[in-house]
């Protein structure tokens, strides 16, 4: 149900609504002025504004422009998501888009400020990142089969991003698939208090996209039992898949993309369109994607593709929050 599909890249002339080019023409060619704003809609340090620090200087150096990374964190990446879908379409502010916001802020709760697809203009998905299953290395649970058989027994808390979150999401579904009622949910304001809580011993183990916890994972402190990508990861040889485990539904990733305001007029999608794979592709930022196994796709889906995925995984998340009655008030 959620494995990754692969997508043909679009070209950019098929790109999103677009604004007429007039507005172009009255500003000047773009860029012509100012600074770009890259919005991160999550605080310091983590899966996004990891990746917008990669990008924006590659960026900057492909448009001839100052780009910055802005971090409007809260309300789980709406606050920022909702101020890049009200700023001019000029662009001049630009997003990080986040299946977090636009998939998963859609599938479990009943209102958001904006329309996840029609309030943007969607450009191009950037990068993926499979989400683990992480314990602290001197945890009594080796495999997920033991903290599973714990889990169908006694309480065995797993530590989220918050309700409403793919981790939240992806514990709920293991605890149905494998009949383990006591895998309790607790929600964190983010991943870092939530892994403070895994270190110090006072929760089991925390669900979290791969991205910023590959580092302990290399040097030991971190132990994975399992991840959701469809074949084990080259880096990672000895974790197992949850699919290989018997836990084929929990295979997916949580994406970022970039993305405008509604109406970004169409040679300010083109050029973006052109530039971005190219510097996906940089050997520079290649071996960064790979040190944090948070890569590309090739091609990555781009205009109508990229909006398909969205929809599909949006149709497909709401049915699994609606399953397990999981809302966000």
């Amino acid at each position: 149900m959620l494995q990754r599909r692969h997508l043909l890249g679009l070209t950019a002339g098929a790109v999103g609504t677009l604004a007429a080019p007039a507005a172009l023409r009255a500003q000047g060619a773009w860029p012509s002025r100012g600074t770009i704003r890259l919005v991160a809609q999550f605080p310091p340090g983590g899966l996004v504004d990891t990746v917008a620090r990669l990008m924006a200087p590659a960026m900057s150096q492909a448009l001839g422009q100052n780009i910055v990374v802005e971090n409007r964190p809260g309300a789980g990446g709406i606050i920022g998501t909702d101020m890049v879908a009200k700023a001019p379409a000029d662009g001049y502010t630009l997003l990080v888009s986040h299946a977090s916001v636009q998939v998963f802020s859609t599938a479990t709760r009943p209102s958001l400020p904006f329309d996840p697809i029609n309030d943007f203009t969607h450009i191009m998905q950037l990068v993926e990142a499979p989400n683990i299953i992480l314990v602290r290395a001197n945890s009594p649970f080796q495999t997920l089969e033991q903290l599973l058989t714990a889990a169908k027994t006694r309480p065995v808390r797993y530590g989220s991003s918050g309700i409403g979150s793919a981790p939240h999401l992806l514990g709920a579904m293991l605890s149905a698939e494998a009949a383990a009622p006591n895998l309790d949910h607790i929600p964190y304001a983010g991943s870092a208090p939530a892994m403070q809580d895994v270190l110090a011993g006072n929760i089991e183990c925390m669900v979290d996209p791969i991205t910023t916890n590959t580092q302990q994972m290399r040097d030991g402190s971190l132990r994975a039992l399992a991840v959701s990508t469809a074949q084990r990861l080259a880096m990672f040889p000895n974790v197992p898949t949850f699919a290989e485990l018997g836990y084929p539904k929990l295979t997916s990733a949580q994406w970022l993309g970039l993305s405008g305001p509604k109406g970004l007029p169409a040679p300010i999608v083109e050029r973006l369109t052109a530039i971005i794979p190219p510097i996906l592709a940089r050997p520079e930022l290649a071996s960064r994607f790979v040190e944090l196994q948070t890569m590309p796709r090739n091609p990555p889906p781009a205009g109508a593709d990229f909006i398909a995925l969205m929809r599909r995984e949006i149709t497909e998340w709401t049915a699994v929050a609606r399953q397990f009655n999981i809302t966000v008030s």
